[in-house]
């Protein structure tokens, strides 16, 4: 985990994509899409059915090794209106087991059914402690924000080599998590609609073990 100041509050980056919240024992994620998989699968593209296993293992870990006692989901948990449904066996159990030990907080978004049959609350958007907790950025928003959908990922040459990472986007007010979900993609950072979403004074954010490396955003 590595140190990340934002709108007066101390988090923590951790490189998987998650924000660590100390002062509440709070782990952040966003875009989780699960059963992203079983939605391919449905339209002829056959992908291995486990992310969402993956992912909410990987989500367990991190609750494990944090210690969080609550649990915020920035919107778009599940691909699609019909994923509940098709969540199985093993994944419910191990969602059922995570909001049952937690403080558990639904953001709804776009892709968002009603999530109820797995506890925890259910929100639009919801201000923690001054900090404004929604699925998309608002470019109009002048409150400290933090938010998921554009799932970004910065993409720098090293060594004549394209890499790709998940990162942070952010501005003085505004903090956009990557894609925590294991089948999830990413868009640029330095895409036209994420500038647009937080403005042209923002940075690119890598957690790496003990570093957060900074990269400024073009406008």
């Amino acid at each position: 985990m590595v140190p990340l100041s934002f709108a007066g509050h101390d988090l923590m980056a951790l490189p998987e994509g998650a924000l660590y919240w100390p002062a509440r024992r709070a782990l952040l994620v966003a875009d989780l899409h699960f059963e992203k998989a079983s939605w391919f699968a449905a339209r002829g593209q056959m992908l291995p059915p486990y992310d969402s296993i993956a992912t909410l293992s990987a989500l367990g870990g991190l609750v494990a090794r944090t210690g969080a006692a609550e649990l915020w989901c920035l919107g778009d948990s599940f691909h699609d209106s019909a994923g509940c449904e098709r969540l199985p066996a093993e994944a419910r159990t191990l969602l059922e087991g995570l909001t049952a030990r937690l403080d558990w907080h639904w953001i709804t978004g776009n892709h968002d059914p009603v999530v109820d049959p797995f506890g925890g609350s259910i929100a639009e958007e919801a201000e923690v402690d001054g900090l404004l907790l929604r699925h998309e950025a608002d470019p109009c928003e002048v409150r400290p924000e933090l938010s998921g959908h554009f799932h970004p990922k910065l993409r720098v040459s090293v060594r004549g080599r394209l890499v790709s990472r998940r990162c942070f986007v952010a501005t003085g007010t505004k903090l956009i998590l990557p894609a925590f979900g294991a089948l999830t993609g990413g868009l640029d950072a330095h895409h036209p609609e994420i500038v647009r979403a937080v403005g042209p004074r923002a940075e690119a954010l890598v957690a790496v073990e003990g570093r957060l490396l900074r990269f400024p955003l073009a406008a």
